[in-house]
């Protein structure tokens, strides 16, 4: 790394709140102010140290079962495991709720700000302050009515991934699954399908991540904004059910929409995530299958940070100026690495959120 300071990254998704939320420590506004424990991936002086300008922050309902731990201590499936049943809709308000509430003290705290606009967005990162887009992965807390997804807008929500993996009343995700498609199962059911159309009136942004193909055809159909993916990598360089084939990147390059870098080893590593790992030269293989397919506008990051473990060479946000720096040694021009670290994404939110 050199002096320089770091290159601003906004990023597509991480999950700190979760970790927050899950947290014994009852001050969750000092726990992230102050420093987070080592195994954790983004608090403030992590994010000052490794130019972390902020991203969409996700409310995750969790499962009610518990999984195995992966390094970065997070509970998810491992390959090939069977995912867990649909959340009850009283345990996803709660947690959500939760989270939200975590995410408006940690703004009256100073340590962040919740943005509404891309205008916002740019005004932070001038600022230095950490811009964070309230984002909720998997609707399970949002009723057929849609009165929940009307107060969660008016508490900030711009940015919706409609399942997690698991089944929910609106549709189906991709299980963990290797090697795989995502055309896995049905796609949206009519309440999902509904759900996009308000999504669309309220100009809240539609995470397709987690969604299996047929779902995601969808959203192609259905939606008129953007099509994005907040945290998804290349299918052709891993063939993983999370990653996206050619035929739905091509169709995010038609919308002007998308895709965020994620860092997730599993879904980095060409073998598969029984395979040790993932390196920064993976990280950059799926870089360029994206930017052939995306073009130069349609790429940026997804860290998928506290949610899942990711290159040792990354490590967490402070680690954020080697994967920059690599992108150098790449031949990426300056103007281009921008783009992917921020650029991109306040573009395609400002078409999207307004």
């Amino acid at each position: 790394m050199t002096d320089q300071a770091p290159v601003p990254v906004f990023d597509g998704h991480n999950d700190t709140l979760l970790k927050l939320y899950q947290s014994p420590d009852p001050d969750k506004e000092r726990l992230f102010i102050e420093g987070a424990p080592a195994d954790w991936h983004i608090d403030l002086p992590r994010a000052r140290r490794g130019g972390f300008a902020g991203g969409m922050f996700a409310i995750f309902p969790p499962t009610q079962e518990k999984r195995r731990k992966s390094g970065a201590g997070e509970t998810m499936p491992g390959n090939n495991e069977p995912l867990p049943p649909e959340l009850p809709r009283s345990a996803a308000m709660e947690s959500t709720i939760g989270m939200a509430s975590i995410l408006l003290r940690l703004e009256r705290a100073g340590a962040l700000k919740i943005c509404r606009r891309a205008a916002e967005i740019r005004a932070a990162i001038q600022e230095k302050t950490i811009a964070a887009v309230f984002h909720i992965e998997g609707a399970e807390a949002i009723g057929p009515d849609f009165a929940m997804l009307e107060v969660l807008h008016a508490a900030g929500l711009r940015s919706l991934g409609i399942v997690w993996s698991r089944p929910n009343a609106y549709g189906h995700g991709v299980p963990f699954r290797f090697p795989s498609s995502p055309d896995t199962g049905d796609g949206l059911t009519e309440a999902g399908k509904a759900l996009v159309k308000a999504c669309n009136r309220l100009r809240i942004q539609i995470d397709l991540s987690h969604l299996n193909e047929k779902g995601f055809r969808d959203v192609a159909r259905i939606s008129d904004a953007p099509l994005v993916a907040t945290h998804s990598n290349a299918h052709s360089v891993c063939p993983h059910a999370r990653n996206l084939t050619d035929w739905q990147l091509g169709a995010i390059r038609e919308t002007g929409g998308m895709v965020g870098l994620n860092f997730a080893t599993g879904f980095l590593n060409p073998r598969g995530p029984t395979a040790g790992g993932a390196d920064l030269d993976m990280m950059i293989r799926h870089v360029d299958a994206l930017l052939q397919k995306l073009g130069e506008d349609g790429v940026g990051m997804g860290s998928d940070f506290d949610g899942a473990p990711v290159p040792v060479e990354i490590g967490d946000a402070a680690g954020l100026p080697r994967l920059i720096e690599a992108f150098r040694a790449h031949g990426y021009g300056e103007e281009l690495i921008e783009k992917i670290a921020w650029k991109n994404w306040v573009r395609v939110l400002e078409k999207g959120i307004g």
